[in-house]
């Protein structure tokens, strides 16, 4: 069932307002260290803990704009949660960094699951925004699941290997642009296996 249409800006903001909020909050406080129960939190903590509460309001508030949320949405979330509270609990920053990989092993795993049944989960996801015919989904499926495994290979590489600056900026934009760069390099499957419009169809 479609959603309830709204605003583009304000859809733009709820789903890409907490990465900006976490991003500005770490270049403001990460080089504090706040005192909290007799424990010492670094800023990067103290940015992640802020981060979940307006992870879970903006999820919310889309759901309840728009009377939709997807799974993939859903699930982004229950990680950002899950890994994010393990860092505040533990103090570890690590937790959290993990939390890219442990979402596009999951993803990748779930496409790759899919193709293996013969379907394609991410028609699921998002047909309503491209439609293709069904071996289109199988190609780009394919190409995506590869594409979630690599990234979270990268992020493994990134987080274990650079410092905690150099994660941030590729968390806030290298990813984001990943995703970008990869849909625009499948501009040839929506184009071969783009589905006729209704007027075509009926002529």
């Amino acid at each position: 069932m479609a959603g309830k249409p709204i605003n583009p800006t304000l859809k733009l903001v709820l789903e890409y307002g907490p990465l900006v909020a976490f991003f500005a909050g770490y270049l403001l406080l990460r080089d504090e260290v706040f005192l909290i129960g007799g424990s010492e939190y670094d800023g990067f903590i103290v940015v992640t803990a802020g981060f979940i509460p307006i992870m879970i309001a903006s999820t919310l508030a889309l759901w309840r704009l728009t009377g939709h949320i997807s799974k993939m949405q859903v699930g982004t979330l229950v990680i950002v949660v899950l890994f994010g509270g393990l860092s505040v609990w533990f103090n570890d920053e690590r937790f959290f960094k993990m939390k890219p990989t442990i979402l596009y092993v999951l993803l990748g795993a779930a496409l790759a699951v899919g193709l293996m049944r013969g379907q394609s989960y991410l028609k699921v996801m998002i047909d309503e925004l491209m439609p293709l015919q069904d071996a289109g989904w199988m190609i780009l499926t394919r190409r995506l699941c590869y594409f979630f495994f690599a990234l979270a290979v990268t992020n493994e590489l990134i987080w274990r290997t650079q410092s905690t600056d150099t994660w941030v900026y590729f968390k806030t934009f290298g990813l984001s642009l990943a995703m970008f760069a990869f849909f625009m390099t499948q501009a040839r499957v929506f184009q071969a296996y783009a589905l006729p419009d209704a007027e075509e169809d009926e002529g």
